[in-house]
């Protein structure tokens, strides 16, 4: 059994290739603020952890259709500059490109634009687990 998960998951990871992209637009809401979090921002913009949150989740979108029904993806490490303010009621932009595939692990290069400002930039890795049997090792 665990021969035959191995040869489908080899096969649909075999289908991933470098440059999936996906791209999400999220509107800028009070509660994607750093205002809204108790970290004691008060600014009405886009917080910096709901901007990686973006990421992540438009990096794990993008190879959902190449995973195994009882496979996902976790991020691992998030290495990302937040370099411009992005205010309530403005929308971004993220996208998220694959870059690398390292047996595993993935990595994306990601971005976030409100219009054509760069709002956040980095890389963004992710590893590929099995369901069942994550965590409870």
């Amino acid at each position: 059994r665990k021969i035959l998960y191995e040869c489908t998951r080899i096969s649909l990871i075999s289908r991933m290739e470098i440059g999936i992209k996906n791209i999400t637009k999220t509107l800028v809401t009070e509660d994607l603020t750093a205002k809204h979090l108790s970290t004691g921002g008060s600014a009405a913009v886009l917080a910096t952890p709901f901007m990686i949150s973006l990421m992540e989740q438009t990096a794990l979108k993008a190879v959902v259709p190449y995973l195994s029904e009882n496979e996902s993806t976790v991020g691992t490490h998030v290495d990302v500059y937040h370099r411009k303010a992005a205010p309530v009621g403005q929308t971004v932009t993220t996208t998220a490109e694959l870059i690398a595939i390292d047996r595993r692990k993935l990595t994306f290069k990601v971005t976030t634009m409100m219009g054509d400002v760069l709002i956040g930039e980095g890389t963004h890795d992710r590893f590929i687990i099995d369901k069942s049997t994550f965590g409870k090792k």
